[in-house]
């Protein structure tokens, strides 16, 4: 009997043989490569601009911006700094993408659904809708939104009022949208778009707390660097949130400074934060009458009041505490009171839902059709009609497949609100545009123009992932 002795590889040789450390390894390499090819492009722009004369900084900001926003929810004139330019352009941008998302998702999710309707005529508008926008170029359809549209409405003297002419809801002319507002300032309207931001911040910081508080991390190295990470995330978060909530001083150079403290200082202001706040029980009542309906087979019917209830003291809340005042038309021709729309905002906003929500048509029926058809056959049999079965038995269930690609729509929506240049709208493309222009420095304003799209696109990234979670099956 012949024995083999074989001697156990230690040392170097082991390590090599380790696929752990070639993972590592690997990574480690990319790492020195993007650091080593960021440096090279840094240095060759630094030694660029030294032969031009020219010394990187954003020092410029803080000069006279010597133009004009035609449109601007913040008190800016045209002898302010540039930047307060761009920050009236950035809420200017926001402005644009928090209507254009909500918007486009009530538009694809009901043409999402309609494609699955009995009614004939409704499904074909659905396919008519989606296959016509989704194939027409966005920037050809803001074309068409301004120019044809809204630029070829009547002048004021022959405006169109609806819905007659002594009860005026809404009033269009060549002038501009008027439209039923609550008597809210401009500090209050930039007052609720910050705190919509906060909050969205607010989900970023919420997240990195779970994962601490979770316990997943490794005790290794990696997990130590994990922790250190989420913890520096959550202290620049709060610092942050200060600026957004809380700033209300000159030397903070942010021009929005005091808008959401100007929305807690008045009584209609604090109606629209108990709005945005009974989300929450809401979306509560909702999980435990889901809950009540599948784990314990009950039928959810003190939930469903519960829900009632808040949707009463909330339409009561919307349409009686927030002094609504709609536009009076005057015997001149011209229009009074109300919330006015430029006609570059209408367009851009019309122009974006429509074109978004035909692909958010498209991701909600891919959704319902990934349900599977025996779903569709229990609803049935529970006594279910096709409405009760898509609202509570089908579409809860597509959500785990609506979410994620919805996600790439909102921030799609985001980055293309850019080409509101092409119709006049000043967003933050169109001010930063004017702003290098005017002072030959492309690079900084680029810098600041990017890292404002890309915190926007990762916040709304992170808080749609969130979402993500919670509507995903949880197995037991």
């Amino acid at each position: 009997m012949t024995r083999t002795s074989s001697k156990r590889i230690t040392g170097w040789r082991a390590l090599l043989r380790d696929a752990r450390f070639w993972q590592i390894a690997f990574q480690v390499i990319v790492v020195i490569g993007v650091v080593i090819a960021f440096s090279y492009l840094a240095s060759n722009l630094q030694r660029n601009m030294a032969r031009s004369g020219i010394d990187f900084g954003f020092s410029f900001l803080q000069n006279p911006a010597g133009f004009a926003i035609g449109e601007t929810m913040l008190s800016y004139r045209a002898q302010d700094a540039y930047s307060k330019a761009i920050q009236a352009g950035i809420v200017n941008s926001l402005r644009v993408m928090i209507v254009g998302i909500v918007l486009a998702t009530v538009v694809g999710v009901t043409a999402g659904v309609a494609s699955f309707s009995d009614n004939w005529l409704l499904y074909k508008i659905s396919r008519i809708y989606v296959g016509l926008v989704r194939n027409i170029p966005l920037l050809l359809q803001l074309l068409f939104w301004y120019l044809a549209v809204f630029f070829g409405l009547p002048q004021p003297a022959n405006q169109i009022v609806l819905p007659t002419q002594g009860l005026s809801w809404v009033t269009l002319s060549n002038r501009g949208v008027y439209l039923p507002s609550p008597a809210f300032t401009a500090e209050t309207w930039t007052g609720a778009i910050l705190l919509i931001l906060a909050l969205l911040v607010g989900g970023l910081m919420l997240r990195s707390f779970n994962a601490l508080r979770s316990g997943s991390l490794p005790p290794d190295l990696g997990g130590w660097a994990a922790r250190i990470g989420h913890v520096a995330v959550i202290l620049l978060i709060l610092v942050i949130e200060y600026f957004l909530l809380f700033s209300n001083s000159a030397e903070d150079q942010l021009f929005f400074k005091g808008a959401v403290l100007a929305l807690f200082s008045s009584a209609r202001g604090i109606w629209i934060v108990v709005l945005m706040l009974s989300a929450i029980p809401i979306a509560l009542l909702f999980k435990w009458r889901n809950y009540a309906l599948v784990e314990q087979g009950e039928t959810g019917r003190k939930q469903t009041i519960g829900l009632v209830i808040l949707a009463v003291v909330d339409l009561a809340i919307l349409l009686f505490a927030l002094g609504w005042k709609t536009p009076e038309v005057l015997e001149s021709g011209g229009v009074t009171g109300g919330l006015r729309l430029t006609l570059e905002y209408s367009a851009l906003v019309t122009g974006l839902v429509f074109y978004t929500g035909a692909f958010i048509a498209e991701i909600v029926r891919a959704g319902i059709q990934s349900v599977s058809k025996g779903q569709w056959e229990a609803a049935r049999a529970l006594g279910l009609n096709s409405g009760k079965a898509m609202r509570l038995v089908v579409f809860p269930q597509a959500l785990r497949v609506i979410i994620p690609p919805l996600n790439s729509e909102f921030m799609n929506l985001a980055k293309n609100s850019s080409l509101a240049l092409a119709v006049g709208y000043p967003d933050l493309y169109s001010v930063a545009t004017t702003t290098f222009n005017q002072t030959g420095r492309p690079i900084e304003v680029f810098v600041v123009m990017m890292g404002t799209f890309l915190v926007i696109n990762l916040l709304i990234s992170l808080n749609m992932n969130q979402l993500n979670n919670l509507v995903q099956f949880k197995e037991r």
